[in-house]
């Protein structure tokens, strides 16, 4: 394990122990900060062939999601990909929504596989929470009839409300990851003034990792995503998710424009 991953460790395990919100939010900043930075300093290094050690190349990883099937494959597919991005990694979907394969640098790739496993069952415990409360048996949400196509509301299910809880969280957390993202950019650039950007040395690891990709997916088509009414504007759900995205604290755990797309 890097020196950079052990750190994002230990600052998900103090995370997990401290019961102030604010504390838990500058915590998960800080790590992916951190994700960011290190692989700024890596594709740097790289650049220049300054390395001490063989220079990294992108690789794939396969991450299992969950059984076919499962309702919450979809959600949980659109919080890998949304960590993915801010940690500059690429995806592809299977076709059934049971796993995704992740195309990056081995650095961005551990980064995102920790988040990912912390921030995935605090996303499914802080829902279950929710939804235990009854809260959203008054609430209702817009749709469209199937019959005429014509607006219409219809009141939550426990389906519904879970939905909307989850696609709230998964917004919430990926402006919280771009947040810290581009604050280490900038933190980087202004500390390093006469260095090339980080933007610029990033934008052609990125480059590497996207042609990596092309050469090496065996994917087809797009993903389809969440097909379902609820939406992350939903009602109580929606505003129980984002809470609860702003205060996950991170612990230690065994729509992308491009990369987003369908195995068969």
């Amino acid at each position: 394990m890097s020196s950079a991953i052990e750190r994002i460790t230990s600052l998900l395990i103090k995370a997990e122990r401290t019961d102030n919100p604010h504390e838990a939010d500058a915590y998960l900043m800080k790590a992916q900060a951190l994700a960011t930075m290190a692989s700024i300093d890596i594709a740097a290094a790289r650049a220049e062939k300054l390395a001490d050690e063989k220079p990294m190349s992108p690789v794939t990883r396969t991450v299992s999601i969950g059984d076919k099937g499962k309702r919450a494959n979809t959600h949980l597919i659109s919080l890998f990909v949304a960590i993915a991005y801010n940690n500059f990694v690429v995806v592809d979907v299977a076709s059934d929504s049971t796993y995704v394969v992740a195309y990056g640098m081995p650095q961005d790739l551990d980064a995102t596989h920790t988040l990912f496993a912390s921030l995935s069952v605090q996303m499914a415990r802080s829902a279950q929470r929710y939804l235990e409360k009854n809260e959203w048996k008054s609430d209702s949400y817009r749709t469209r009839s199937r019959r005429t196509g014509l607006p219409v509301k219809k009141p939550f299910t426990r389906q519904t409300a879970r939905a909307a809880f989850y696609r709230a969280y998964v917004t919430r957390i990926d402006e919280r990851l771009q947040q810290a993202r581009d604050a280490a950019v900038r933190s980087r650039d202004e500390s390093r003034g006469d260095e090339p950007s980080a933007a610029l040395v990033l934008r052609e690891s990125e480059a590497e990792v996207r042609a990596f990709h092309q050469e090496n997916s065996d994917a087809r088509g797009r993903w389809g995503g969440y097909r379902g009414a609820a939406t992350g504007r939903s009602g109580s759900a929606a505003g129980a998710g984002r809470t609860a995205a702003s205060r996950a604290r991170l612990r230690s755990s065994d729509e992308l424009p491009e990369g987003r797309r369908a195995l068969p």
